[in-house]
């Protein structure tokens, strides 16, 4: 009966946090759903402005002009409450870490989220231009290009999810070589092997074309060596915290 309290009271924090995360994106999205056609405008725009004049988005569904932007401002909802929806998550995990541990975790934390927002903003005022660019001028003659807005919206989402989470890769090198699984010795001698990896990577999370890999595998190449330097700086940290806990712990220094 012991052992299962403090897995209930475990599982209702639990909840909790979850319900204020839910929480607080439902009340982001409640505040924006009002602009949502003007969202939607505004994350179409690097597309509209390569458009030829003659022609313009479409919408081939129904109720598209309506689920589009609604959708896209559920997400963005999602995206802005990101930080309160991190705050929840460590709020139930700080308890249980030792005290080195914590001071990693905040400043990953809060990193984490501004490259993820770096992502989305590097994937829509650079990647976008040039990708819809490119597109509309390779387009055939007597094509005209039309494109429909839920086509659209899965198409910059899925960009938008993979520079967010390509964004996160100096986070991640940190947490492996900090977790002991690898070290920044070892991973330099495998960049070779990264940097296949990357752009492995960056064919699967954007869309078929070159350009967008590129585009999405050369600042995963510039972050991971970012991590390494971040790496480099955790490790030697942690290791003249270990020393200094050595020293505290020995016999002569409680002496004195």
């Amino acid at each position: 009966m012991s052992q299962q309290q403090p897995l209930i009271s475990h599982l209702l924090e639990l909840r909790t946090r979850l319900l204020r995360a839910i929480a607080s994106v439902i009340l982001v999205f409640a505040c924006m759903a009002y602009w949502s056609n003007d969202i939607y405008h505004y994350v179409a725009t690097p597309l509209m402005d390569v458009m030829p004049e003659a022609s313009s988005m479409i919408a081939t569904d129904v109720a598209a002009p309506f689920f589009a932007p609604f959708k896209l401002t559920l997400v963005l909802a999602f995206f802005i409450a990101i930080p309160y929806v991190l705050f929840q998550i460590w709020s139930f995990i700080a308890p249980g870490l030792y005290k080195h541990e914590k001071r990693l975790m905040m400043p990953l934390l809060a990193s984490s989220t501004l490259l993820f927002y770096l992502g989305i903003a590097f994937a829509y005022y650079v990647v976008f231009p040039v990708v819809f660019g490119f597109f509309t001028s390779v387009a055939p003659e007597g094509v005209q290009v039309a494109t429909d807005i839920t086509s659209y919206l899965s198409f910059i989402l899925k960009l938008f999810f993979a520079f967010g989470l390509a964004f996160e890769i100096p986070i991640a090198v940190v947490l492996l070589c900090w977790a002991g699984v690898t070290t920044p010795d070892d991973l330099k001698a495998k960049r070779p092997y990264i940097i296949v990896g990357a752009f492995v990577i960056g064919m699967l999370l954007t869309p078929p074309d070159i350009i967008s890999q590129t585009m999405l595998a050369v600042p995963m190449l510039i972050l991971f060596e970012g991590g390494l330097i971040a790496a480099r700086f955790y490790s030697k940290k942690d290791e003249e915290d270990e020393d200094e806990q050595e020293k505290q712990d020995e016999p002569g220094q409680e002496a004195k």
